[in-house]
């Protein structure tokens, strides 16, 4: 009975209007992950293609390697990326974001929920559907909240992106595909042979 009230208290988001903050996003109890950005609710595409988790494995699997021993952690979404502008306060935070990978090397960001301020590094692998979001509504996002570096990787391409944080703002690489070595400014001495991550796809 206590567990029904609780249900009925809950406010579930309305897609289309309104602007809630992290306070109301704990409390929603959806069937669908969702993204907060600026206040306005982002529906998740659907479950992501097989080229989408490959690409996802084969990354997560050698920034995984390169960071191991040391105090950096890499994570994968589904988790929790809160961006703060002024204050932590829950009722303060309107951005909630679940990169697909993530770097934090700032143990004090790290709690029970995820993080609470901007990773290291950003990777956002594009889906049918998603490519608005992830190259205007979260690049805007990264670079105001201090995103050292945010990858941006398109599968049916087999191209990456790079865009690294200078003087508050984004600079974006060449357009990187087979045959680059691509090196990360913000893991110093991480490279990436972009023949092996998309050469098995």
């Amino acid at each position: 009975m206590e567990k029904q009230q609780d249900r009925n208290l809950v406010k579930e988001p309305n897609f289309a209007y309104g602007s809630y903050t992290y306070a109301d996003y704990l409390t929603w109890q959806l069937d669908e992950m969702v993204e907060l950005i600026r206040g306005k609710v982002f529906r998740q595409a659907a479950a992501p293609r097989r080229i989408h988790e490959e690409l996802s494995v084969a990354l997560v699997t050698r920034i995984h390697g390169f960071l191991k021993g040391g105090t950096c952690r890499v994570y994968t979404a589904p988790f929790d990326v809160r961006l703060p502008i002024s204050s932590k306060d829950p009722t303060e935070i309107d951005t909630v974001v679940q990169p697909d990978l993530c770097v934090v090397c700032d143990p004090e960001k790290l709690d029970e929920l995820g993080c609470v301020g901007a990773p290291d590094l950003v990777v956002e692998i594009l889906s049918p559907g998603n490519n608005k979001k992830e190259l205007q509504h979260k690049y805007e996002v990264y670079e105001a909240a201090g995103v050292r570096e945010y990858w941006v990787v398109h599968p049916d391409e087999r191209t990456l992106l790079i865009y690294t944080l200078e003087s508050e703002h984004y600079r974006s690489s060449r357009l990187f595909t087979f045959g680059d070595r691509v090196a990360s400014q913000a893991l110093p001495g991480f490279e990436l042979d972009l023949d092996e991550v998309f050469g098995g796809l």
